[in-house]
């Protein structure tokens, strides 16, 4: 199993839903930034199960920093973070060993591992390990902020339920940004907020699950970060995306949208004013696969919570029986609302990890003792 991604700096993922605890390790981060651990806690509160719209599975999700932190300030060794699981309840899982739940990783776990996984809570394909992605992004997001480097999300759909996109005007669209990051369920046109919470009760009213789509936005990235190839922005952001549980679908810019387009539509054309930069945006700030200044726009399709209510056909993987299978358990009927600051943080990550590449010396120097 790989559990690690990463160039100049590394993140390694480890534990279990079930498991008394997951972590992170964050290695080559730079010696001599000051951590906010408030801010982390802020941001773990946004992935944070809120109401009946959630699972009732309530973590306290208090961070430990571990290693390479000493008097607040990165030593600039391998930084690790541990957060305890405290609320597990395995024993909804004992009567479904076995039982392959559709929309989950149980059938390919089986077959990949031998029965030797730990299937409670889906163990480690759980989306309790995005908890770990958080804490770690929250500090990749502070690093990136020291650079005028910002990035925010909000629901742009909700099964049929669409909110607003985001501005191309830059001012707005950075105040935008603060906004949405301030708010526990991010939706630009308030309006929007309780159809998309009256959506998803009624979905779990039904035993069912919805999902949807985010538009995230990175700005002040400068122009010239990335690879022609491999490791292109759009390459690394979405081998992180696809690696977050539930994400089906990554597009940047106008996306699939450029198949009903024509060339002159979809460049974007240049113009020089203080700095050089386009007209439009279709391209999402990246040519060849390196920034052009412009904001980064990508969107992200993740689909409705595979563990529903609803009785469904299934397979018994130990006796090769064929079976009906009622989930039992604490599960969300969406977790849009809670994945947004996950894709803020695995996006941070993928963003410093390719800023470090051009700023390969002393990328970010930390204040002298």
């Amino acid at each position: 199993m790989k559990n690690n991604f990463g160039t100049n700096i590394s993140l390694t993922l480890f534990g279990e839903s079930h498991g008394s605890c997951i972590g992170i390790t964050l290695d080559g981060l730079p010696a001599g930034f000051k951590i906010d651990e408030e801010r982390i806690a802020l941001d773990m509160n946004k992935r944070k199960a809120t109401g009946k719209i959630s699972t009732q599975r309530h973590e306290e999700d208090a961070v430990e920093i571990v290693s390479g932190y000493y008097n607040g300030y990165t030593t600039g060794t391998a930084l690790t973070l541990l957060i305890q699981n405290k609320s597990q309840q395995s024993k909804d899982y004992t009567t479904l060993h076995g039982r392959l739940r559709p929309g989950h990783a149980d059938f390919t776990a089986f077959e990949k591992y031998n029965g030797y996984q730990d299937f409670r809570g889906g163990g480690h394909f759980s989306g309790r390990l995005t908890a770990c992605i958080v804490a770690a992004g929250s500090i990749c997001r502070q690093i990136l902020e020291t650079r005028g480097i910002k990035i925010g999300s909000h629901i742009e759909q909700l099964y049929t339920i669409h909110d607003e996109c985001f501005s191309e005007d830059l001012n707005t669209l950075s105040n935008q940004i603060d906004e949405v990051n301030r708010k526990d369920f991010s939706v630009l046109n308030e309006s929007k907020r309780e159809d998309m919470i009256s959506c998803i009760e009624k979905a779990a009213s039904e035993l069912d699950s919805v999902g949807g789509i985010l538009e995230t936005a990175i700005i002040g990235l400068p122009a010239g970060i990335g690879e022609p190839f491999f490791d292109s922005i759009e390459s690394v952001l979405s081998h992180l995306l696809f690696s977050i549980p539930a994400t089906k679908g990554v597009s940047f810019g106008a996306g699939f949208h450029f198949a009903t387009m024509k060339g002159s539509q979809a460049n974007d054309s240049f113009i020089y004013t203080d700095t050089i930069s386009t007209t439009t945006n279709n391209n999402a700030g990246i040519n060849g696969g390196i920034s052009n200044g412009m904001p980064v726009i990508i969107h992200t399709c993740i689909k409705p919570t595979p563990s529903i209510f609803k009785e469904q056909d299934s397979v018994d993987y130990l006796t090769k029986e064929n079976r009906k299978l009622v989930i039992q358990g604490r599960h969300d009927p969406c977790i849009l609302h809670r994945a947004r600051i996950v894709i803020d943080s695995i996006v941070a990550f993928g963003i410093l990890d390719l800023f470090m590449s051009r700023l390969a010396v002393a990328p970010f120097q930390g204040e002298k003792l």
